[in-house]
């Protein structure tokens, strides 16, 4: 007698999975959806491109742990994605079939083999950043004079202020200041956490001079905007620090030898906050880290450099060499077309 299998189509369960997981249940931020719409979508063009399985066509029962594992070298060997995007990738797909164990009790084995198929090990460079007459160089290079440098100025002094990310200054709205004394800022972070940062009155009062008439427009009026009048994107937000350290690179040479970008100050703000005797928790809070491990980070950086002014002035009592420091079946393409829509 012949067997009957019973096949199930992945397709609804990734609508699913995306509106009322990742959206509704879990209310996770734009760019997260769109990592996990974007994970999603490459696996499905990979069982197109290599396995000639249309999204319409795909079922749980295809997506095996050997082709996950087939997916993963593709993504490493020809996109040439390194481990931290690879994990990313990989914790999506444990995500969604831990949503499919959990709806469809017959596919629970299949999530748990998919789910054991591991996260790289990642080594953590070390943190850049970037001294302070560094960033009083940076601070420097905008012409006030110019409104497009009286932005870059305004957006510099906020980003070292605050150690907001690009995607928060992105997103800042003139509701969120308050340019009074005490002067404060409210940024919505990762997790759509909201948190309070202080601002020193010399950066309430750039802010108030890039705002200009803008000060008494609506709440959700943006603070910083690009050459045409719209919202600076994050990717404006990059450009516009890379194009500054080029200009202040000229003055200050040793920052030839950094890459700078928008989280570099961000960096350099946790790093000078640890400098002056502020404590872990309150730079945790300040940055809006989730967990304490992530700030500890910058503890370890300022150990470093501790350890090395010990060993500039330590006193040699042999001749031994130092040791190493430790340092789609109806329609194929209704699958995509739903992805791309979100």
């Amino acid at each position: 007698m012949r067997e009957n299998t019973q096949h199930h189509l992945i397709g609804p369960y990734i609508r699913r999975f995306l509106l009322e997981h990742v959206v509704a249940d879990r209310n996770l931020s734009r760019n997260t959806q769109c990592n996990y719409r974007d994970a999603i979508r490459l696996l499905l063009r990979f069982m197109t491109d290599r396995h000639r399985i249309d999204p319409a066509d795909l079922t749980v029962e295809h997506v095996t742990a050997e082709v996950i594992r087939e997916f993963l070298q593709y993504l490493e060997q020809t996109r040439k994605n390194a481990a931290a995007t690879l994990n990313q990738r990989v914790t999506v797909i444990h995500s969604l079939f831990r949503f499919i164990g959990r709806h469809v009790p017959e596919l629970v084995e299949r999530a748990s083999q998919l789910r054991a198929v591991p996260l790289r090990r990642v080594d953590h460079p070390t943190v850049p950043y970037l001294e302070k007459a560094e960033i009083d160089a940076l601070l420097a290079t905008p012409d006030r004079q110019r409104r497009i440098g009286q932005r870059d100025h305004a957006l510099l002094l906020f980003l070292y202020n605050t150690g907001a990310r690009a995607d928060e200054a992105a997103h800042l709205t003139r509701g969120a200041l308050e340019l009074g004394r005490p002067a404060s800022v409210r940024i919505l972070g990762k997790g759509r956490k909201m948190r309070l940062c202080p601002l020193w009155d010399h950066t309430a009062q750039v802010l108030r001079e890039c705002l200009g008439d803008r000060l008494a427009g609506p709440a959700e009026t943006p603070v910083f905007l690009n050459v045409r009048g719209q919202p600076l994107t994050r990717f404006g937000i990059y450009a516009v620090v890379e194009r500054l350290v080029a200009r202040a690179a000229t003055r200050m040479p040793s920052l030839h030898a950094k890459r700078v970008s928008p989280h570099s100050v961000r960096h350099s703000t946790a790093v000078h906050l640890l400098r002056a005797g502020v404590d872990i928790n309150t730079i945790r809070a300040w940055l809006g880290h989730v967990s304490l491990e992530t700030t500890n980070r910058y503890a370890q950086v300022d150990l470093e450099m501790k350890a090395k002014a010990l060993a500039a002035c330590a006193i040699i009592g042999n001749n031994r060499p130092d040791r190493p420091s430790a340092a789609a079946r109806r329609k194929p393409q209704d699958l995509m077309g739903f992805l791309a829509s979100l």
